[in-house]
This record gives structure tokens, C-alpha cells and sequence, in this order.
């Protein structure tokens, strides 16, 4: 149902966050937050504690992650002192790409 015209493009990232303090953590998901926020992202995130892994969709409706939005995420994840090994991945058909 949700092919060609009608795919929904996403894009996977991680990166490993660095053991830190409580308030350091809290600084990072409150601006992580706000850039989700800004781009019009869903981001759906794995539970572990040393890396962030997840998906990227648009909030939009029926709209698409784009290459802008891979590249501020990607900028913010790279700027940010608690996050290496930074990876951001194509965009794919969330339905049937991952």
C-alpha cells in the first residue's frame, strides 16, 4: 500500500554517548528534543544507555523524511561533547527498506 509515490522515507542514526553526568544528559535530550521538534520528526529510539539508535520519520502527514533533515540531525549529533562514532544512514522506505 505504501509503495512508489506513496512511500514513507525515514533514515536510521546512532551514536555512543559517553558516560556523563545526569544534568549533561538532560541538557543533551532537551536540545535533541527541540531539534526532533523543529525538523517535524518522529524518532523512535532504542533502550540501551551507552548508544542512541533510532529512526527518523516526518511528523508531517503523509510527508517524508528529507536530506535536510539528515543533515541537521547528523550537525547536531556531531556538535554535541557526549556523542561519537556518529552514523546517519540513507533514506529508505520505512515500510519495506529496513
Amino acid at each position: 500500500m505504501h509503495l512508489d509515490e506513496w512511500a514513507i522515507l525515514g533514515f536510521e542514526f546512532s551514536c555512543t554517548l559517553a558516560e556523563t553526568s545526569e544534568a549533561d544528559y538532560d541538557a543533551f535530550f532537551t536540545s535533541f528534543a527541540e531539534l526532533v521538534t523543529n525538523q517535524h520528526l518522529y524518532i523512535t529510539l532504542n533502550d540501551e544507555t551507552e548508544t542512541l539508535e533510532g529512526f527518523a520519520t516526518s511528523a508531517d502527514r503523509y510527508g517524508n523524511a528529507t536530506d535536510e533533515n539528515k543533515a541537521a540531525l547528523e550537525a547536531f549529533l556531531n556538535a554535541q561533547t557526549i556523542a561519537s562514532d556518529v552514523k546517519v544512514g540513507a533514506l529508505v522506505d520505512a515500510f519495506y527498506e529496513l
